[in-house]
C-alpha cells in the first residue's frame, strides 16, 4: 500500500502541475470576478456598482445589456484595474496574520457598435463586448483549488479571463431590452505515463483542453417619462428603472491521470480523477432606479445573489469533498441581498465627479469548515471617481474621455474556527482592507 499511496499522489501532482504550467505560473482562484467583486470599468468602481445598470459604457454587457442603447455612437474603450489587498486572519498561535496580499491586475478592452445599418429596417441594434485578462494581459487561464490549514478567503483571488458579449435594441417609447452571454472556460487534462520507483517517467502523454461555457444575462431599461408621458411633462420625467438577471456561472477543472509503475503497478496502471470548482458566480436578480437632472444624477440598486446553490455544487468537488464530509461539518452558504447607492455631478462640460457606497453581506453561513477553512466577512464598499473629456481633438470626430476610479473595501471582523488536517481547532478573526484603482480611455465613433 505504501508505493500505491506514494504514486497516486505523484500522479495527481504531475497532472495538476502540467496543467498549471501550461496556462500560468501562479494562480489563486476566486468565487467572484472583477464585475461582482470590484467593478469592471472606472465608473463601476467609483460608484460601487450602484449606477452600473444605467451606464452607457461597454461594461453594460455585464451589468445590464439594455443600457447599450443609451448612446447611439460606437465606442472603443481600453482600461486597467489594480486591486491591492491585505486579507488577514488574526491567529494568536501564528507569527503573522496576513493570509493573502497578492494583487489582482486586469487589462480590459471593449467595443460597441450599431449593426442596424446591416438591415433594411433602419432600426438600431447594438452589439458590444468586453474582455479582461489578469496580470495585465499575461495570464488567460489558471486555477487553484485546495484545502488549507491556515484559512483561505472565499471571494478574493484571480479569475484571469473575463469575457462578455451582448446586444440590445430599443423596443417601444423609452423601453430597451438586451441579452448578453458570459463566457467561462472548463479545463480538462489527461496525463498518461510510465514511471520507475525512483520517480523517472517515460512514454508521457499529456492532453489539455478548455471548453467555453456560455451563461445568459438579461436586462431591461425603462425611461418612465418617455414611456408614460412622451408628449408632455409629468412627475415621471427624469426617472429611469432597470431590471437584470444573470444565470449562475462557474469555471471547473478536471484532471485524469493513469500511471504505470514498473515492477509495482502493471498495465493498465493506477487511474486517478479529480474534478474541482475553482470559480463560481451566483444566480443574480437586480433592480435599479435613478433620477437624472440637469448635469447630475442620483440612484441606486438592489441585488439578490443566490449563493445557497454553491453548497450543492461543492458536493461534486473531489478536492473540497463535501459529499464524503459529515453533515455537521459541511460548508453552507446563504442567499444575500446587496444594497447600493451613488451619485454623479457634472462640474462643467469637461469634468464630472461621482461616488457610491454599498454594503455586502457575506454569503458564507458556516464559520467552521474543516480542511477547506474558508474565510469571508461582511464588507463596506466606498468609491470615488472623476471623468475628463478632451474635446479639442484635431483628428478624431468625437471628444476623448478619460475615467479614473478608486474604491476602498473594509472587511468587517468575523470569528472563525480553523480545523487543521490533524483535527486541531484554532479560533481566529478574519478581516481585511482592499484598495482598488481603475483607469480607462474611451473613443467614440
Amino acid at each position: 500500500m505504501v508505493p500505491t499511496t506514494r504514486f497516486s499522489v505523484r500522479a495527481l501532482s504531475l497532472a495538476v502541475a502540467a496543467v498549471s504550467t501550461t496556462f500560468a505560473m501562479s494562480a489563486s482562484a476566486s468565487m467572484g470576478n472583477i464585475g461582482t467583486t470590484f467593478g469592471v470599468m472606472p465608473i463601476d468602481v467609483a460608484t460601487a456598482q450602484s449606477l452600473s445598470m444605467f451606464n452607457d459604457q461597454v461594461s453594460a454587457t455585464y451589468y445590464n445589456p439594455a443600457a447599450l442603447t443609451r448612446d447611439e455612437r460606437g465606442e472603443l474603450t481600453s482600461g486597467i484595474l489594480h486591486a491591492e489587498q491585505e486579507l488577514r486572519s488574526t491567529n494568536p498561535n501564528a507569527n503573522g496574520d496576513v493570509v493573502s496580499s497578492s494583487p489582482s491586475q486586469h487589462v480590459l478592452i471593449g467595443m460597441k457598435t450599431n449593426l442596424g445599418s446591416l438591415t433594411r429596417f433602419n432600426h438600431p441594434i447594438y452589439l458590444g463586448f468586453i474582455a479582461g485578462v489578469e496580470k495585465y494581459g499575461k495570464e488567460m487561464l489558471a486555477f487553484d483549488s485546495q484545502t488549507s490549514n491556515s484559512g483561505q478567503f472565499l471571494q478574493y483571488g484571480k479569475e484571469p479571463l473575463f469575457l462578455n458579449v451582448g446586444g440590445a435594441t430599443p423596443v417601444w417609447r423609452g423601453i430597451s431590452v438586451g441579452l448578453s452571454a458570459r463566457i467561462t472556460l472548463d479545463a480538462t487534462a489527461d496525463l498518461q505515463a510510465v514511471s520507475t520507483l525512483g520517480g523517472e517517467t517515460s512514454r508521457e502523454r499529456l492532453a489539455v483542453n478548455a471548453e467555453p461555457q456560455i451563461k445568459t444575462i438579461l436586462g431591461t431599461s425603462i425611461d418612465l417619462g418617455s414611456t408614460f408621458c412622451p408628449e408632455s411633462n409629468c412627475f415621471l420625467q427624469g426617472w429611469e428603472t432597470a431590471f437584470t438577471y444573470r444565470t449562475k456561472s462557474s469555471a471547473s477543472t478536471t484532471v485524469d491521470s493513469g500511471i504505470i509503475v514498473t515492477q509495482t503497478i502493471p498495465d493498465p496502471g493506477l487511474s486517478l480523477a479529480v474534478t474541482t470548482i475553482d470559480s463560481f458566480q451566483p444566480e443574480t436578480f437586480g433592480v435599479g432606479a435613478q433620477y437624472k437632472g440637469n448635469g447630475w444624477r442620483f440612484g441606486g440598486s438592489v441585488e439578490q445573489q443566490n449563493w445557497s446553490e454553491l453548497s450543492e455544487v461543492f458536493k461534486g468537488d473531489t478536492i473540497k469533498d463535501q459529499a464524503a464530509t459529515p453533515a455537521s461539518d459541511r460548508i453552507q452558504f446563504k442567499d444575500t441581498v446587496i444594497p447600493r447607492i451613488g451619485a454623479e455631478y457634472d462640474i462643467n462640460k469637461n469634468f464630472s465627479i461621482r461616488g457610491g457606497v454599498a454594503y455586502e453581506e457575506s454569503p458564507l453561513k458556516t464559520t467552521r469548515n474543516p480542511e477547506i477553512n474558508y474565510l469571508d466577512t461582511d464588507k463596506i464598499v466606498v468609491g470615488l471617481g472623476i471623468s475628463a473629456t478632451y474635446d479639442r481633438t484635431r483628428l478624431l470626430a468625437f471628444p476623448v474621455r478619460f475615467d479614473l476610479g478608486y474604491q476602498y473595501q473594509q472587511l468587517q471582523g468575523r470569528d472563525f474556527t480553523l480545523v487543521d488536517f490533524d483535527g486541531t481547532e484554532t479560533g481566529v478573526t478574519a478581516d481585511g482592507d482592499i484598495h482598488v484603482i481603475s483607469g480607462s480611455l474611451t473613443l467614440k465613433f
